[in-house]
């Protein structure tokens, strides 16, 4: 939280509270930090549900403009935790009783992908297995020239999870996602970025800097405007064109009704940048 003074504070998790994840908003920007360095931020439970109330608060808190998810030290995710997958459930917990949390789980990408702020994957360094779906359920997804990408589930007997089949088939295409889950070989952020993974790449030094740039750019946008477009094309991957047509004459004049309309419009005849105020 950015205070009248300019400070910025860290804003607490509540009930969810972890070390695993670290989570401060400054200059609008909610900063979400997979926090277990030593493990190259494999996913645990904590982690997983503070990320979940967090963006769930960051969905309605009007002093967040967009959401950027990254990995603390020398990787963005490693997907699941391999060393405490032997003993994954429990003993007495039912298959049916793995599905629901695997489900609650789920929520996490879905909420990246849903929420109605813009949500930015800065992926500093591996995205591997649930990694990778959880960085390209962002809406956006920059990359560190350092970063890599890969699904991994093949190499410990998995099918995939954290919406991975789903980005990757409507990223890539089809045979591309099964060659990516077949044979899951490492890529580089350069040729993620050729095959539609990566929006930008920025050499390592630059990184934080540049993606911090562009999320603080978002972050003072016109916000009704970025929810309307953000629902419209993930509508337009399951929608009819008729239909989308419908909807875009609605969102298109809801969003002639905000002052950031009027603002720009003003802007634009006066030869200024804008100034908008997210409503």
């Amino acid at each position: 939280m950015v205070l009248p003074d300019g400070e910025v504070i860290s804003v607490p998790l509540m009930a969810t509270d972890t070390d695993d994840l670290r989570f401060a908003v400054e200059d609008r920007v909610a900063i979400l930090t997979l926090n277990r360095p030593d493990k190259l931020n494999a996913l645990s439970d904590a982690m997983i549900d503070a990320a979940i109330a967090a963006l769930r608060r960051c969905a309605t808190d009007p002093e967040v403009g967009a959401v950027l998810l990254t990995g603390a030290g020398r990787a963005f995710c490693a997907g699941g935790d391999v060393s405490a997958m032997g003993v994954a459930g429990g003993a007495g917990t039912t298959f049916e009783g793995r599905v629901d949390r695997q489900r609650e789980m789920h929520e996490l990408p879905w909420l990246l992908s849903d929420i109605p702020k813009v949500t930015i994957a800065a992926v500093n360094g591996a995205a591997v297995g649930a990694g990778l779906g959880i960085a390209l359920s962002c809406d956006l997804c920059f990359a560190s020239d350092s970063a890599r990408f890969g699904t991994a589930f093949a190499r410990v007997g998995f099918g995939g999870d954290f919406g991975t089949t789903w980005q990757l088939a409507r990223r890539a295409g089809p045979a591309k996602a099964k060659e990516l889950f077949f044979l899951p070989d490492l890529l580089s952020a350069e040729e993620a970025a050729a095959i539609g993974l990566v929006n930008r790449v920025f050499t390592h030094d630059t990184f934080e800097t540049r993606v911090r740039e562009l999320a603080r750019r978002i972050a003072h946008g016109p916000l009704v405007s970025y929810r309307y477009m953000k629902q419209n094309v993930n509508l337009a991957l399951t929608s009819d064109f008729r239909a989308l047509l419908d909807r875009e004459a609605i969102t298109h004049l809801r969003c002639g009704q905000t002052a950031d309309h009027r603002e720009g419009v003003a802007a634009f005849l006066e030869k200024r940048e804008p100034q908008f105020q997210g409503r």
